[in-house]
């Protein structure tokens, strides 16, 4: 799936609608579901930011731990611009030196 404006904010979309309760609106596991739910792993950290987009799709799609899978919800499309829009909430938070370079061109 290309990762485009359209595609990113599909992402959003369904972000918003399964995925921010529990991980938060950046990601950082603080969602409105917490505390009642145990805290889940901050989507932020190096661990998760290092991971494949395979591994955050398999993530999404089949669960771990605490977080079901979502497969029977989401479909695989959406799942994908999920993966996208979660590495957009990735870069605000930790951008790339070309990330910066394009900041500062404009």
């Amino acid at each position: 799936l290309k990762r485009t404006s359209e595609v990113l904010a599909r992402g959003q979309t369904m972000y918003n609608t399964h995925c921010v309760v529990c991980h938060g609106a950046a990601g950082e596991g603080d969602g409105t579901i917490i505390p009642k739910f145990p805290r889940p792993p901050s989507l932020q950290s190096e661990k998760v930011r290092t991971w494949q987009d395979g591994s955050v799709f398999h993530v999404i799609t089949v669960g771990q731990n605490l977080m079901p899978g979502y497969a029977p919800q989401i479909d695989a499309a959406d799942r994908w611009a999920i993966v996208h829009y979660i590495r957009a909430l990735q870069r605000s938070k930790n951008p790339t030196a070309e990330d910066l370079r394009v900041a500062n061109a404009h």
